[in-house]
């Protein structure tokens, strides 16, 4: 009860603030902050950076202000960026991420420069033949804005994107502010870390695969641990979550990507995506996108299921071939956010299940290496370790990258 009172008590601090920082200027625009701070109050307990929205409309006030955005960027039930057209922002340019910027795109399809059929705004796709801004697209532009729901796994190509904009705002000397999000996942470190090697878009930093970071600590990490070329930094701004710790239990109110449909699927998904880089399906092509495990030539599988193609899965694996294997949407919400882990256990059954059939189980792209970071993962479930063996082997480096990422904590 004091924690709620001492929290509404800086609600309403906060809307005297604004008051004061905008006593310049005229009284609509100051109607329209306080109408909004008070509808997203009433929301869920925790205030997304997004919602601050007097924290940051200092920084965008008279200026040209471009959006690094997708359908996870709301405030309430409404688009960040018709928000803030609401309040005179001159919003002059959208980028958009793997999905595009209505989300609706399939993983890892080319996404085309376009224009926003509701506002007009041009899109530039950071996720086609380029994926960072080039000097021509950030002309004019006075501060960017980064506001997209990650869900803490390396291989999430949003922080890939993030750390590309913030290299060319700051080769291009401009600031860019980070409203941040609660990341679902950010209640546990795991996995082996990165290797220089099999950098790549879906795992660009020395971190483990589930680094336990909201993208506003991950932005400053990146910042301040040189990761950006040449060692350049961003002026770079952190718009604060409120009422909210790592361990917040955060239901996303929108599906971060088409294929993580639920919390479910996105407490799965560090331990599930791996499969990408094998001949294993994790459900594209249903209603159950990583929360069923499946193969044609699986044996023993109480659970099948058939990929057809559909939005976000126009060419799913094993495309219309009954798929044998397992079901995981049974698990419990609680019990999935209490595991605090990655399960290795579905990989090496997997493994077990096809190699006694002699059936390839890796993809020979080497997509695995990218996801898993290292050749030791696939070189240890071939070698016939146990998960205990393979977890003893990263836990070097993920005291290495706690003591690293504890600089950089916003919250408790």
């Amino acid at each position: 009860m004091i924690l709620r009172m001492l929290d509404f008590i800086s609600r309403i601090t906060l809307l005297s603030v604004v008051l004061v920082l905008f006593s310049s200027c005229n009284s609509k625009v100051e109607d329209k902050v306080s109408v909004l701070s008070q509808k997203v109050e009433s929301h869920i307990d925790v205030i997304v950076g997004a919602q601050n929205v007097a924290e940051y409309h200092p920084f965008l006030n008279g200026k040209t202000v471009g959006m690094v955005v997708n359908q996870t960027s709301v405030i309430g039930s409404d688009h960040l960026v018709d928000s803030l057209l609401r309040l005179g922002v001159n919003i002059k340019m959208i980028f958009a991420p793997e999905h595009g910027f209505r989300g609706e795109a399939d993983a890892g399809e080319q996404i085309t420069d376009s224009k926003d059929s509701k506002t007009g705004i041009p899109v530039v796709s950071l996720y086609g033949k380029k994926k960072k801004p080039v000097k021509q697209d950030l002309a004019g532009l006075d501060v960017i804005v980064f506001d997209i729901q990650d869900v803490g796994a390396r291989f999430y190509t949003y922080i890939s994107t993030l750390h590309y904009v913030m290299e060319a705002c700051a080769e291009n000397g401009i600031p860019i502010i980070v409203l941040d999000r609660p990341n679902p996942n950010a209640h546990y470190i795991d996995g082996p870390i990165l290797e220089e090697k099999y950098k790549s878009f879906v795992g660009m930093h020395p971190v483990p695969v589930v680094y336990g970071m909201t993208i506003g600590e991950y932005a400053q990490m990146i910042n301040g641990e040189g990761w950006l070329d040449k060692g350049i930094k961003a002026d770079l701004t952190v718009v604060k979550n409120r009422a909210y710790s790592h361990d917040t239990y955060y239901n996303l109110p929108i599906k971060p990507s088409p294929n993580l449909p639920n919390i479910q699927s996105i407490f799965l998904y560090p331990s599930l995506c791996f499969f990408e880089g094998t001949t294993m399906s994790v459900g594209r092509g249903t209603n159950t996108q990583f929360q069923v495990i499946g193969h044609p030539k699986y044996k023993g599988g109480e659970y099948k299921f058939t990929p057809t193609a559909g939005p976000g899965a126009k060419y799913p694996k094993h495309e219309n071939n009954e798929c044998v294997g397992s079901d995981l949407t049974k698990l419990t919400k609680g019990n999935l956010h209490e595991l605090s882990r990655l399960d290795l256990s579905y990989l090496l059954d997997s493994y077990a299940n096809l190699s006694n059939q002699s059936i390839p189980f890796f993809n020979e792209n080497n997509f695995f290496e990218k996801l898993a970071g290292t050749q030791d993962l696939r070189n240890q479930i071939i070698a016939g370790k146990t998960e205990k063996e393979i977890r003893a082997t990263w836990q070097d480096g993920l005291d290495k990258f706690e003591k690293t990422r504890s600089k950089y904590l916003l919250y408790d």
